[in-house]
């Protein structure tokens, strides 16, 4: 029995070892780079799928909104019709969601909102319909929701992130407060404007009052993906303290980005202190450093942010009207703001612009 078992065992070896001579060799890195081309292939055409389905329910509840509209409006159906409408759609396909009464009526909004504004139209069906009724229930004024949807199809925001954004008032703060930026970058970089701001929300840091360069330094690079979506899709991380040698000195820039939109190295120095007009000067030789010796050359201009965490805009715009390099300065702000006082001023703008 003994000798017969250790026969099998002979076997068994014997058999496994035939297997590995068989089995295929490693793939080669050409072929993992052939296979990863493929699933590049899939993730695109799921994205592709994503966005056809999406842009067709959207346009879906768009039609479906526009008829209910017209009904009402043309008094042939009272809203109790709706309920009857949403309840009729239920009994007829049962396994069929987002037909109540409320989401009915949504639509109705949906489309009541957006009637008869081709600015805005190409823009409905970039947006998934969870990000339209987040904008519907929190944004008020025409221009307010045009401002979101077009930074949300823009940016790629998640719903998690419109939110913040919307919490944070980015519409009021921008209409208030556009950003400040010197006469080089309006001439070298037109569309800057539309990239930066004046200032920044960073309350994802939770830093404390007194806190130092080092702990906003250290918290931003610990929450940068955070920082990224502050700051806009386009910006890249290119490094922290990044070395810069001039003569014989070294040098170091606190944050490093660029921006593909804009093409060009983007430089942020940090201060937790209020701007001061010395701080451009800084700010302008780390700018020409890059330009001299980092920037490729199809690369533009580079452009310099000072971050600071309050500023005078008086003493801003007198610092920055003779300065000869692309910067600006912005604020950063470690809590989110008080959004019912920024609508009340900016009522009161709208007010005096219409006087």
């Amino acid at each position: 029995m003994a000798a017969i078992m250790n026969t099998q065992a002979m076997e068994r070896r014997a058999a496994g070892a035939t297997l590995r001579r068989r089995s295929p060799k490693p793939k080669s890195t050409a072929d993992e780079a052939a296979f990863a081309e493929v699933v590049e292939m899939i993730q695109q055409a799921r994205g592709h799928a994503f966005t056809a389905v999406n842009a067709t329910v959207v346009s879906l509840y768009w039609r479906i909104g526009e008829y209910i509209s017209r009904k009402l409006e043309a008094a042939a159906w009272g809203e109790g019709v709706v309920d009857k409408l949403a309840q009729y759609i239920q009994r007829r396909q049962p396994n069929l969601r987002g037909y109540t009464r409320r989401n009915l009526f949504r639509m109705r909004q949906f489309y009541d909102a957006y009637r008869g504004q081709k600015k805005v139209s190409a823009l409905l069906t970039q947006l998934p319909w969870t990000h339209h009724l987040i904008i519907l229930g929190q944004a008020r004024r025409p221009d307010e929701r045009e401002f979101y949807l077009r930074l949300a199809a823009r940016e790629r925001w998640s719903s998690r992130a419109l939110e913040r954004q919307l919490r944070a008032a980015t519409f009021e703060r921008t209409v208030l407060t556009p950003p400040k930026v010197s006469a080089v970058v309006a001439r070298t970089h037109p569309a800057a404007g539309d990239v930066f701001r004046d200032s920044y929300v960073v309350d994802f840091l939770g830093l404390p009052d007194g806190h130092s360069e080092a702990d906003l330094h250290r918290g931003l690079l610990r929450k940068l993906r955070d920082f990224l979506i502050e700051l806009g899709r386009d910006f890249c991380f290119v490094g922290s303290e990044y070395p810069v040698q001039v003569g014989q000195r070294d040098f170091a820039i606190d944050l490093l980005f660029f921006h593909r939109g804009l093409n060009c190295l983007c430089a942020i120095e940090l201060k937790v202190d209020q701007f001061e007009p010395g701080h451009v000067g800084q700010l302008n030789f780390y700018l020409e450093a890059l330009d001299r010796d980092v920037r490729k050359p199809h690369e533009n201009p580079s452009i310099g942010v000072l971050l600071c965490a309050s500023k005078d805009n008086e003493v801003v715009e007198y610092a920055l009207s003779r300065s000869l390099s692309p910067s600006l300065v912005a604020e950063y702000q470690t809590q989110l703001p008080d959004k019912k006082m920024l609508q009340d001023k900016l009522h009161e703008l709208y007010a005096l612009a219409g006087a």
